[in-house]
């Protein structure tokens, strides 16, 4: 075998050589260039994995933070149809409150209108009473020629309101 191994170019002393000098570079390179660069592999798959498990997190607050936000938006909504639909029955109510408002001062519009009119219409009576017994007392006192004292004129005018009066 010693032969063989000689006449394919194989020295032991040298391939010893060569095995060690080979585990020295291997255990170097292991020490100083494989192992930092396996723990910064592993520190950086820990990353990775953190911020996955962030990414899932930010996730489910994104979707509870959007279904919170659409319940508030639905209640917001209902809230202002609710205060839309209070303020139209206010504004019912004031409608309803000023048209009664409206209709008693029309009221007291007209039945003050009437009272006036009444009290108009008793003012020009006694006025045209007392016109008419001016006339008839002028009348009376043309038609028979003489001049009447105060005292038939007063009798004249008040036998002339009783007559129309009645």
């Amino acid at each position: 075998m010693a032969e063989t191994l000689q006449s394919m170019g194989i020295q032991w002393p040298k391939l010893i050589a060569q095995a060690i000098n080979f585990g020295i570079v291997l255990f170097v390179l292991w020490r100083w260039a494989y192992r930092p660069v396996f723990a910064m592999l592993d520190a950086r798959r820990e990353k990775i994995a953190e911020a996955m498990a962030n990414a899932d997190q930010i996730k489910a607050d994104l979707a509870k933070t959007e279904a919170e936000r659409r319940e508030i938006l639905a209640k917001a909504g209902d809230q202002a149809n609710q205060m839309i639909e209070e303020a139209r029955a206010a504004a019912a109510r004031v409608r309803e409150q000023e048209t009664q408002k409206a209709v008693a001062a029309a009221e007291q519009i007209l039945v003050k209108a009437r009272e006036a009119a009444v009290q108009d219409h008793n003012r020009m009576l006694q006025e045209l009473k007392r016109e008419v017994g001016r006339l008839v007392v002028q009348t009376t006192a043309t038609v028979t020629g003489k001049v009447l004292t105060p005292e038939d004129q007063r009798r004249l005018a008040e036998e002339t309101e009783k007559q129309l009066a009645s």
